[in-house]
């Protein structure tokens, strides 16, 4: 090799080392920045083609070799429109284009990034930090099933209707020797609902004589079509014990309050306070020695006088646990008392689940599929080009994007830090700047000696 190559070859080492050192302090800069990713450099050598024993070295190219399947540390925040993805894949971003009348107008072409940092904006767009907005598909809130196509997501707050009250959903464990006002352990059966009292309704006047021999089951409130509020009361009342010869069930009378009852009326002591649909033998909840509810063989029943909508009996189901064991308390216990209605509910934020699916949170407790986010995943990742934003957009070398989760999930109120390690940085840092200096030697070493050359002829 000659003084010159020599010269031209450190040449070559310099300017790769400066690229080396420029994507260092990229990396450096960006290492607190959410969903960065670091950009390594390769060095390939530039080997000029001389006869085999006249091989050289070669000079030296420096180019970026990208990371964006190196997924960077997980922290939590307390943000429910933060996201994070675990796995591979990048969330679907659109840029803003231009504003008409207050509003964003978006650009059609998509990109791709790791920056979860999503929070709604004052049109209820789910906007990044570096300001792209999130893409994804409308859900039908009622059957759950995408509608249209993926476009930039805004969800406009505002109410969930109110839904009717159609069903109880009753678990509860009925004490197998009820401990009433009545009960007097030294009299038999003192425990059980007398006669006179188990009735199909129980009018006001007879209302203090009932409940001194019945426990309570429990309120639950249900609600009309307009999410008014209707509590209803249930009381237990035991008919009969159980009998081994003749084998006989025990027992019980379910009864539920009149939501139309008013004890201040004229009428109080004459109008029916209680109703129940099963205070015969022939209608009554039974159960066998074990404690399993045997009747009604269904598990439902209709509360026939108990009509929320004006026409249809609300049903009450048992099918999930009615039970009657030993309880030395001798009251009901309750596992679960549910119903099906609700109020109207105002939108009180989003939630983002592990499957990718945006759910809107309101204020009657109730939540609601809204949308679902797009991921897409490339078959070359580090093909793709960077953007400011830690962004990317697509190209030839990286391939279509293929949508999907693929085996990843969305972790919720996470987010992704920058994969930069500083330490490792540093290191290729020193590394860098020596083999830097070391060019330079060179640079200096080939000048001498073309300075002794030129000194000969002196």
């Amino acid at each position: 090799m000659s003084i010159f190559g020599a010269m031209t070859n450190a040449v070559t080492g310099l300017r790769a080392q400066s690229f080396a050192l420029e994507n260092i302090s990229d990396n450096i800069a960006n290492s607190q920045t959410t969903g960065y990713k670091r950009v390594d450099t390769s060095f390939q050598d530039l080997v000029p083609d001389y006869p085999l024993s006249q091989q050289v070295g070669g000079s030296v190219i420096a180019s970026s070799r990208g990371t964006n399947t190196v997924a960077g540390n997980y922290t939590n925040t307390a943000v429910s429109t933060n996201v994070a993805l675990n796995g591979a894949g990048f969330f679907v971003v659109r840029d803003r284009a231009d504003t008409q009348a207050g509003l964003p107008i978006f650009s059609q072409r998509d990109l791709y990034t790791r920056r979860g940092d999503f929070s709604l904006d004052k049109n209820g767009f789910l906007v990044n930090g570096a300001g792209r907005y999130m893409v994804g598909t409308n859900l039908d809130p009622t059957t759950g099933a995408l509608t249209g196509s993926p476009g930039v997501l805004q969800f406009n707050g505002g109410y969930v209707p109110a839904v009717i009250s159609k069903q109880i959903d009753y678990k509860v464990n009925l004490p197998a020797m009820p401990v009433t006002a009545a009960y007097d352990p030294t009299v038999a059966d003192s425990e059980l609902l007398p006669a006179a009292s188990a009735t199909a309704t129980v009018t006001g006047a007879n209302d203090a004589a009932f409940e001194r021999n019945t426990v309570s089951g429990g309120n639950v409130t249900l609600y009309d079509g307009q999410g008014a509020p209707v509590t209803v009361q249930i009381r237990w009342g035991k008919l009969a014990n159980g009998t081994t010869t003749p084998a006989a069930p025990d027992q019980w009378a379910m009864y539920y309050s009149n939501p139309a009852y008013d004890p201040s009326a004229a009428t109080a002591a004459t109008d029916t306070m209680w109703f129940s649909d099963s205070n015969t033998a022939a209608t009554a909840f039974e159960f066998d020695s074990a404690g399993k509810l045997t009747k009604p063989t269904s598990g439902s029943m209709d509360m026939t006088n108990l009509k929320i909508d004006g026409t249809n009996p609300i049903k009450f189901d048992v099918s999930s646990g009615l039970t009657q064991f030993s309880d030395v308390s001798g009251q009901v216990k309750s596992s679960s008392v549910r119903q099906d209605g609700y109020p109207a509910g105002k939108f009180d934020g989003i939630n983002i689940e592990s499957d990718g699916r945006i759910v809107a949170s309101y204020s009657n407790g109730q939540t609601q599929a809204l949308a679902q986010l797009e991921v897409a995943r490339f078959n070359a990742p580090n093909a793709l080009k960077r953007k400011d934003g830690s962004t990317f957009e697509e190209t030839l070398e990286s391939g279509q994007p293929l949508y999907g989760l693929n085996g990843g999930s969305i972790l919720g109120a996470q987010l992704e830090s920058s994969n930069t390690d500083i330490a490792e940085e540093f290191s290729k840092m020193i590394i860098t700047q020596q083999a830097y200096s070391a060019n330079t030697r060179v640079v200096t070493t080939s000048q001498q000696m073309l300075q002794d050359a030129i000194n000969i002829i002196r």
